[in-house]
């Protein structure tokens, strides 16, 4: 496998001309007026997914040029080596496979299969703890005397599957009430042990080391309160997700589901992570969310990169972030399930792609991971839309929107497609006033995703055309997207500074620090 990276491709430099001849100019309205079939260019099917792109500043020659910036940098060897369990991950010198976790077991009698040979054995390993897990799972469904499921984690641990409970809530169990604790912060485990009752709860500790700080410090209060309030039997009432099963059993938990070093955090919710939302949905309409999953992995694997959904958002973030100096994306999901779904997609981006060096360690002299952020349409509509629509500063906007409610209330899903269809629309045409109050520039680019539905399925599309779209921003920025170092300075610091707070010891320490103790302690 060959990396190059972008500001080293001739491809670089044809984009940058491009960008000064007719990119900074481009004007989405001119061009539906020059091309009445714009829309069928700039959209396209993906497995559970619509995606319309015609509302961007793009047109066939820029696209054409980011595809050969894709070709150039290596990007389809790039993705391949992940699918052949490479170890692409080179800071930890580990593979990328959290597609495995969502591939079907090896047939023997379907050789060509996606899984290499190789990865045969993992593979099974793989299902066998799915298997476990979902049995498990099922069983807690059919223990009507646990009625509420505490889920403790951080990070990925907490983001996915809190996002996909939620975004899933027709599809759970009626009787079982989920939670999830994530903070340090005992507000908010507080807040959540007051409503329940020690002899009904079921208390899920996700870390894969049995040693994340905030975990462990929520999971050690849940466990008093557990004991104080009457609770018996911590080997019921708790089950851990970690691969430290000795730490786990010394905490009193038996009941114990691992992964492997292979699984980022942000990509986990595939894995053991995952089993709030089994719990939830139960063990069919969990393998149907890894099939939805699946079926995006084999749409990047295998087709060509000019039709290929994941490789064509990522590229356009290319162009936005590097070109255009767009500097941020907002996530507009028109369905108030999603409304954990801008979160996700913030550390699953961020926490990848923000990054100031390549792959190599060499400092690098362009932009790379946009600020995520965004709200539930049409909440957003009466808040920070003003700025879209108005603001100096141009975002790009990612409608997300489904076709079909699960809800038979009058009126209420045509209102609310209508107003995703109108907001793209008017950021799209502006609106004349010569007193300029009331002007809207217009030409601001959006996106819009379409599901024919939110299930089991469209959601592990959708989540896994996101993954694969960072994938491929960080493969042609020639970053690794798979460490996530930035994370660890602050967990450092934060250990001295606990015990400074109790001794009072402020030798070394800066002035804002030293005042900020002297407050506090």
């Amino acid at each position: 496998m060959n990396r190059i990276r972008c500001d080293r491709t001739p491809a670089w430099g044809q984009l940058q001309a491009a960008f000064e001849a007719t990119g900074r100019t481009f004007d989405v309205r001119s061009a539906f007026a020059a091309d009445p079939e714009r829309f069928e260019a700039f959209s396209q099917c993906a497995p559970h997914v619509f995606a319309d792109l015609s509302k961007n500043r793009i047109d066939a020659a820029t696209e054409a040029l980011l595809l050969a910036l894709a070709q150039q940098t290596g990007l389809a060897d790039h993705r391949d080596a992940m699918f052949a369990g490479d170890a692409i991950n080179t800071t930890e010198e580990r593979a990328v496979m959290h597609w495995l976790l969502r591939t079907p077991p090896l047939d023997p009698a379907m050789p060509a299969q996606s899984v290499h040979r190789h990865m045969a054995e993992t593979l099974n390993e793989v299902h066998t703890t799915l298997d476990a897990m979902l049995a498990f799972a099922e069983q807690v469904r059919a223990d009507d005397g646990i009625t509420d499921i505490v889920n403790i984690g951080i990070g990925g641990s907490d983001l996915g599957p809190q996002m996909a409970v939620l975004a899933l809530d027709a599809f759970v169990l009626p009787g079982k009430h989920f939670h999830f604790v994530s903070n340090v912060d005992g507000h908010e485990l507080n807040a959540v042990l007051k409503k329940l009752k020690p002899e009904s709860t079921l208390f899920l500790v996700a870390s894969k080391t049995f040693t994340t700080i905030e975990t462990m410090t929520n999971a050690q209060s849940a466990k008093s309160w557990f004991e104080s309030h009457g609770g018996t039997d911590i080997a019921r009432h708790f089950a851990a997700l970690t691969t430290n099963v000795a730490a786990a059993n010394a905490f009193g938990i038996s009941t114990t589901f691992g992964f492997w070093d292979w699984v980022g955090g942000r990509y986990s919710v595939w894995s053991a992570i995952g089993l709030p939302l089994a719990i939830a949905i139960g063990a069919q309409g969990f393998k149907e969310f890894l099939a939805g999953a699946h079926a995006m992995d084999e749409h990047f694997r295998t087709t060509p990169l000019a039709r290929n959904l994941p490789v064509r958002l990522g590229l356009l973030d290319v162009w936005y972030r590097n070109f255009h100096g767009f500097t941020s994306r907002s996530v507009a999901p028109y369905h108030s399930a999603l409304k954990r779904y801008p979160a996700y997609l913030q550390q699953l981006e961020m926490e990848s792609n923000g990054k100031r060096v390549d792959a190599a360690g060499a400092a690098l002299p362009y932009g790379t991971a946009p600020v995520i952020w965004g709200e539930p349409g049409t909440n957003g509509q009466h808040a920070y839309f003003q700025m879209l629509h108005q603001g100096t500063d141009v975002a790009p906007v990612e409608f997300v929107a489904v076709k079909t409610p699960r809800h038979d209330l009058h009126g209420h899903h045509a209102l609310l497609l209508a107003n995703a269809l109108a907001q793209a629309q008017a950021l799209m045409l502006g609106k004349a006033d010569a007193g300029g109050h009331k002007h809207f520039t217009g030409n601001r680019p959006s996106t819009f995703l379409l599901l024919d539905e939110l299930s089991p399925t469209s959601l592990g599309a959708l989540i896994a055309l996101q993954e694969h779209r960072v994938f491929v921003s960080g493969s042609v920025w020639g970053i690794n997207s798979f460490d996530q170092w930035g994370v660890e300075l602050g967990k450092v610091l934060a250990k001295d500074i606990e015990a400074r707070l109790a001794s009072g010891d402020v030798t070394g320490l800066d002035g804002s620090t030293v005042g900020l103790l002297a407050l506090l302690t």
